[in-house]
C-alpha cells in the first residue's frame, strides 16, 4: 500500500483538476435560472477555467523547478479547494466567472507537477447527479473533501524534492503568453456578439498576435524558457501540436451546446443529459485500450489522422439534430466521435 500512496495522491487531484472542465457542463441550465446569467457568461464559467490553466501551465511547471513539486502541488491543491467553496457561494456570473479563474489558477500549479492523466469521463454524469439530486452547487463543494485527501497523503506520502539551483522563473515569458491566450480567447468569446469583422473583434485579436510575437522574442532571449522554440522547426512537433487543437475543438468544444440543447429542447433531466453524452468517453476508453495493444507499431500519421477523420465524422453526424430529434441521433454522433478520440 506505501507504494500506492504517491500515486492516489497525485491521482486524486489530477482527477479532479480535469473532471472540473467537463463536471459543468450539465449544470449550465441550472445555472443560467439560478444566477440568471446569459450564454456568454456561461462560456465563460467554461472557458476562464481552462484558459487560465492553460495560460498558466508553462509558469507554473518553471515554478515548480524553483520552490519544489510538492510544495507547488499541496499549494495549488489548497488554493484549488478554496476556490471550489468560492464557486459553490456565488452570488452571481461575475463571482462565480472570478472564482473559476482562481480554480484554474490552482489546476495549472497542481497539473504542472503531475505526469498521471485520468480520464473525466465521470464529469457530465457526475455533474448531472449532483444537479438533479442536490442542486448546481454541488459539482463544486464535492471537491473540497478530495482536495483534503489529496493534500493530506500528498504529505504523508511523498518526500520533499531537491530544488534546482540557478533556475529562475520566466515571468515575462509567462505574462506574454497568458495575454496571447487571454487575449485570443476574449476575441473567440465575443466575436459570437460582436460579429468577426467588427473592430473590437479585430483589436483583440491583434492584441493576442504582438503578445504571441512578444513571447517568441523574450523566449528567444530568455536564459531559462518556458519552452524551447527549435522544436517548432521539427515538422512532425507541429503536426502533432495542430493534431491535438483540432482534436480538442471538434469533439469537445460542442459539448456545453449539446447539454443545453438536450435539456432546454428535448426537456431531459440533468443525469439523462450526463448519461447521453456518456458513449463519448465509453467508446474513446475502448478504442483506446484496443488501438494501444493492436496498433502500437502502426504509423502514427495514420492513427492520428484515422481518429481525426472519424471525430469529424461524428461530429458532422450531429449536425442535423434539431428540435424533433431525439437522443438517439446524438448517441450514434458521440459513439462514432468517441472511437476518434480513441485513437488520437
Amino acid at each position: 500500500m506505501r507504494k500506492w500512496r504517491p500515486l492516489i495522491a497525485v491521482c486524486l487531484g489530477t482527477f479532479m483538476l480535469l473532471l472540473d472542465v467537463t463536471v459543468v457542463i450539465v449544470a449550465l441550465p441550472d445555472m443560467a435560472s439560478g444566477l440568471a446569467a446569459s450564454l456568454t457568461e456561461l462560456q465563460w464559467v467554461i472557458d476562464i477555467y481552462a484558459l487560465v490553466l492553460a495560460a498558466l501551465l508553462l509558469g507554473a511547471g518553471a515554478a515548480a523547478d524553483v520552490v519544489g513539486p510538492r510544495r507547488m502541488y499541496v499549494a495549488g491543491t489548497a488554493l484549488f479547494a478554496l476556490a471550489s467553496l468560492g464557486c459553490g457561494l456565488a452570488s452571481g456570473p461575475a463571482s462565480l466567472i472570478a472564482m473559476r479563474g482562481v480554480q484554474g489558477l490552482g489546476a495549472a500549479a497542481m497539473f504542472a507537477t503531475t505526469l498521471s492523466l485520468l480520464a473525466a469521463a465521470l464529469g457530465p454524469v457526475l455533474g448531472g447527479v449532483l444537479t438533479q439530486s442536490l442542486e448546481w452547487r454541488w459539482i463544486f463543494f464535492i471537491n473540497l473533501p478530495v482536495s483534503v485527501a489529496a493534500v493530506w497523503l500528498t504529505l504523508r506520502a511523498i518526500a520533499p524534492s531537491k530544488r534546482q539551483g540557478g533556475r529562475r522563473v520566466d515571468w515575462a515569458g509567462t505574462a506574454a503568453f497568458a495575454l496571447f491566450a487571454g487575449a485570443a480567447t476574449y476575441g473567440v468569446v465575443r466575436a459570437g456578439s460582436e460579429g468577426w469583422a467588427s473592430s473590437r473583434t479585430g483589436l483583440t485579436f491583434a492584441v493576442a498576435a504582438l503578445a504571441l510575437a512578444a513571447f517568441v522574442v523574450i523566449e528567444r532571449r530568455a536564459a531559462h524558457p518556458l519552452i524551447d522554440l527549435s522544436l517548432f522547426r521539427r515538422p512532425s512537433f507541429v503536426a502533432v501540436m495542430a493534431a491535438g487543437v483540432a482534436y480538442n475543438a471538434a469533439a469537445f468544444g460542442v459539448l456545453p451546446y449539446t447539454s443545453i440543447w438536450l435539456q432546454t429542447v428535448l426537456g431531459m433531466s440533468p443525469v439523462g443529459a450526463g448519461l447521453a453524452l456518456l458513449p463519448l468517453a465509453a467508446t474513446a476508453f475502448v478504442a483506446a485500450a484496443v488501438s494501444g495493444r493492436l496498433l502500437h507499431d502502426a504509423p502514427h500519421r495514420l492513427v492520428i489522422g484515422g481518429g481525426l477523420l472519424l471525430i469529424g465524422a461524428g461530429t458532422l453526424g450531429q449536425a442535423v439534430l434539431d428540435a424533433d430529434s431525439g437522443w438517439a441521433p446524438l448517441t450514434a454522433g458521440v459513439a462514432v466521435a468517441g472511437i476518434g478520440v480513441g485513437l488520437v
